[in-house]
Parts: C-alpha cells; structure tokens; sequence
C-alpha cells in the first residue's frame, strides 16, 4: 500500500533517493538526453545513495508508487543489494502498476544467477498468455535471453519456438514481429549502466558509505 504523503518518513525517502535531478524520470532511456558531464554526475550520484540507501528505505519505497519502486530496484542493482531478489520477484510478477517492471528485470539480470533466471521464467510464464496485459513480456525475455548467453544456460528457447508463447503473444496483439535479440540488447545496454554508475565509487576519489541498517 502507498504511503500517504503526510508521512515524514515517505517524504524524506523520496526528497533523498527518488526526486533529486528528477532521478525517477531518467533512469533508463531518460540518460540518453544527459549530456556526458550531467551524465557522469547522475551516474555518480545514483552510485553513491545505492551504498547509502538503509534497507528501512527501501522497505518504504518498495511499498509506494511506480517512481518509489523504480528507483528502489535501480539502487539495488548498483549496491548489488541480492537479499531484495525475491522482493523484485513478487513485484514483477504482480505487475501492480506500470513503469517500474522494466527496473526489476535490470536487477535480476544484474544479479545474474539461476535463481533470477526462475523469476523471470515465472513472469513469463503467466504474461505471455495474456496478450490483454502488454506489460513488460519483452523486457523480461530479453533479460531472460541476457541470462542465458551469460550463464550458458537455455530457458529463453522454448519461449522463441516456432508457433510458441513469444510468436502467439505478438499475434494476438496484431503488432508487428519484435526480434528477441532487440530485446536482448536493450537489457546488456541498461545492465551496462549499472556497471558503468559502480564504477564510478571504485575510482579512488569516492568512500563507499555503510548504511547501518542493511537488510
């Protein structure tokens, strides 16, 4: 359940983590428009409250809206935070509101283990037949497909049969063929930004802080 906004600790999650440089918009697509030296600065900052980010935090904007619970997944992804995997799980595959699916599936292909491969095969699993509910299906194939190069696995093929889930989700929306590997590509670009905002806290000229309430 969303916070009320009178509520001073959703208040002061949101003004620290969520709003700042207008952060909750350009997560994602959004840092195409940053010119390099704003982009560098953005990417700074994000890494910097991903290590600050208490997981009492978190827990407040896990439980709010989209922009809360977008931003809470990229931060867990650069703090390569895993103790919220499961968390990320159960939100993607209730899908409760729109935007943020696609920042769950950048940190589960972020933490890149069988585990995460399973929550996005469950996902799968229940949206591809519903073509009524186009939500984030080709982001978490694409993540899916991510998985598999990197782990040498194959949960994404049976998906991509001929006449299979991917091929019946895209017919019966009547929309033009989408290449699984677009999909693919698009998860390595926003998996590659998450390294790239990391590094910037392992270049010697930044603390990496210890929050004291980590989960």
């Amino acid at each position: 359940m969303r916070p009320p906004h009178h509520d001073p600790e959703w208040q002061e999650a949101v003004r620290r983590f969520v709003t700042p440089d207008r952060r909750y918009l350009r997560l994602g697509g959004g840092l195409s428009r940053l010119n390099p030296v704003e982009r560098s600065a953005f990417l700074r900052d994000l890494a910097r409250d991903a290590h600050a980010v208490t997981a009492t935090e978190l827990h407040v904007l896990l439980g709010a809206g989209w922009r809360e619970r977008k931003t809470a997944a990229w931060l867990v992804a650069v703090a390569h935070r895993t103790e919220y995997r499961d968390p990320l799980g159960r939100l993607l595959l209730a899908s409760e509101g729109p935007y943020a699916g696609a920042a769950y599936c950048v940190a589960l292909a972020t933490f890149a283990t069988a585990a995460d491969a399973e929550l996005l095969r469950a996902y799968l699993d229940r949206y591809l037949s519903r073509p009524d509910l186009d939500y984030d299906q080709p982001i978490a194939l694409g993540a899916l497909l991510y998985l598999d190069e990197l782990l040498g696995t194959e949960h994404a093929p049976p998906y991509l049969a001929p006449g299979g889930p991917w091929d019946r989700w895209l017919e019966d929306r009547g929309v033009p063929a989408l290449e699984p590997e677009r999909c693919r590509d698009g998860i390595r670009a926003l998996r590659a930004v998450v390294d790239e905002a990391a590094a910037t806290l392992t270049t010697g000229r930044e603390q990496t802080p210890t929050p004291s309430d980590h989960a």
